[in-house]
């Protein structure tokens, strides 16, 4: 009787533990898929936004993707895919955030980067986030963690503290790329710099329409496209006195926010 008893107790033990190993099993299990489940849903990084677009959670583009046709014209492109001739743009289906830099810009500057933002979304159909002013620097501080965006910031500067605004340059623009879970590279990060010297509250008074052409030279440089050697494209090398998109333009524009979701 004593060693069939032992012999029931150590059962009802080892059962015990069995069981309270299988139910901390289920709660780490649980506790594990509520975890993984937040990072997919709520983690605001490329990689987590492809994951939630293939299981039909991602978001959507917000305004539709402008038609890529062959007008004429000639564009370039700041950076192409590797191995391809494609395009790197920016996400389509997330908004690209914006930040102005107010300090030392002049009177009527904000209203005409806001006009410059609406016409580049118009013409590459990207949807641009107003996010207010920023005491950051274009240029600066610009470090990317990875899988993550920063918002572009356009300020206004001198070549005192851009020196690639000397001599007749009046802007400066570009973006920051990453490469994605699919290996297809995305800009994740931009900035424009304007001459403080160029842009005054009288030129822009006098001449509103060459400085709003002038801001949206940098901020194609921003969404994708290079300089060409093409005087009747406003992403000329030097400005003739273009005041709007020319027709490589308009096509290197839409190539660049047609680019699929990352």
């Amino acid at each position: 009787m004593t060693s069939d008893r032992r012999l029931w107790t150590t059962c009802v033990d080892n059962n015990r533990r069995v069981r309270g190993l299988s139910f901390n099993t289920a709660i780490s299990i649980v506790v594990t898929a509520v975890i993984v489940t937040m990072v997919v849903l709520f983690l605001p990084s490329s990689p987590m936004e492809s994951v939630r677009r293939t299981l039909g959670l991602g978001s959507e583009r917000g305004l539709p993707a402008r038609p890529v046709e062959d007008p004429g014209g000639i564009f370039a492109f700041a950076m192409t895919q590797p191995g391809s001739a494609e395009p790197v743009g920016w996400d389509p289906c997330r908004p690209v955030r914006c930040r102005v830099n107010p300090a030392n810009g002049p009177d009527g500057g904000a209203d005409l980067i806001a006009r410059a933002v609406e016409r580049v979304s118009a013409a590459t159909g990207l949807t641009f986030e107003d996010e207010g002013a920023t005491d950051e620097r274009p240029f600066r501080a610009q470090f990317v963690p990875l899988g993550t965006d920063r918002p572009v910031v356009i300020g206004w500067g001198s070549p005192a503290e851009f020196p690639e605004l000397a001599g007749d340059i009046a802007g400066i623009g570009g973006g920051a790329a990453e490469e994605g879970v699919l290996g297809r590279r995305y800009y994740v990060t931009g900035a424009v710099a304007l001459d403080t010297d160029v842009f005054t509250t009288l030129e822009i008074a006098r001449r509103p329409q060459t400085m709003e052409a002038i801001v949206l030279h940098e901020l194609a440089h921003v969404v994708g496209l290079d300089h060409v050697n093409e005087p009747t494209e406003l992403m000329a090398n030097t400005n003739n006195g273009q005041i709007d998109f020319g027709p490589g333009d308009r096509e290197g524009l839409a190539r660049v926010g047609a680019l699929p979701c990352a």
